[in-house]
């Protein structure tokens, strides 16, 4: 495996990485627009870091369907915030979701330091934007579907081995335009263009993923394949399962983490770095 770097920060192998998770927008599945106010969304970064968060992820538009937000519209909701978060905490690791170059552009040169593509290489100006301002890039597989929409009835021959193939794709054609190799991140996109069964097919074979090399990044969190699998759950209910299957990723060698709760994830993955310490007594496993 190789070394994670994002804004002078180090992340080895056996080292985690928490991604704290604050969205500006009105309709998150999740907070239902709890953070969507600027205030709001700065005192919930605060939170993420008081709560031992190494990045936060800010987006301005809900993965699902809803009301269409443009690009200058999703400018406005986050190019001010990353730019107040990089004065208020210097040294924290921003990342920013969306997949428009446009908006790359101005979130990188406003302080972001990774850009999360979690529509897998839709725009793919996205990747030449972060090779221009040298930033990290996320490269995801969401089974090649439109933004914001939700496939029906998807089906893939073996969907780990199109998650591989897509992914891997994918970041070294980011390193080829200039993406720094170190600052690319792989990521499956649980339920981005997969039922619950996908999904779970992907935890159970995670691994498979991280022997290619890349840092893998997974977001599970309160996700709808957990919910479903613990019998039908509504979103509040999920915290046990998203902590359960955080655990599993790590286990088979996941580097990032996207949560909605940074301190749990953190105690959740310290636990597993000690579990891990007997067998991997050469690694620095420690939680980064």
């Amino acid at each position: 495996m190789t070394i994670l770097r994002l804004r002078g920060r180090e992340f080895r192998p056996g080292e985690f990485a928490i991604m704290a998770v604050v969205n500006r927008t009105p309709d998150s599945f999740f907070d239902r627009g709890r953070t969507y106010g600027f205030s709001a969304a700065l005192e919930a970064v605060d939170g993420a870091v008081e709560g031992g968060a190494d990045i936060v992820d800010i987006g301005g538009v809900k993965a699902g369907p809803g009301d269409e937000v443009d690009p200058a519209e999703e400018i406005r909701r986050v190019a001010g915030l990353v730019a107040a978060v990089r004065e208020r905490h210097p040294d924290l690791i921003i990342s920013v979701d969306t997949w428009r170059a446009e908006v790359g552009k101005v979130v990188a040169e406003a302080g972001a330091d990774l850009l999360n593509d979690t529509w897998g290489g839709v725009d793919p100006d996205l990747a030449r934007v972060a090779a221009e301002h040298r930033v990290g890039l996320v490269c995801a597989h969401a089974g090649r579907a439109v933004p914001r929409t939700r496939p029906h009835r998807v089906a893939y021959a073996d969907v780990v081995a199109d998650v591989i193939g897509y992914t891997v794709d994918l970041a070294g054609r980011a390193a080829a335009a200039g993406v720094p190799r170190e600052s690319i991140l792989i990521d499956p996109a649980h339920d981005f263009g997969k039922n619950t069964y996908h999904s779970l097919e992907v935890s159970r074979r995670l691994g498979e993923m991280t022997a290619t090399g890349w840092p893998v990044l997974v977001a599970v969190s309160n996700k709808d394949f957990v919910g479903e699998t613990l019998g039908g759950l509504p979103v509040d209910e999920r915290h046990a399962g998203t902590m359960a299957t955080l655990a599993v990723s790590a286990w088979q060698g996941a580097r990032v983490f996207r949560v909605h709760d940074a301190a749990s994830a953190r105690a959740a993955l310290g636990a597993v770095t000690r579990m891990r310490r007997g067998e991997h007594s050469e690694e620095r496993t420690t939680v980064g």
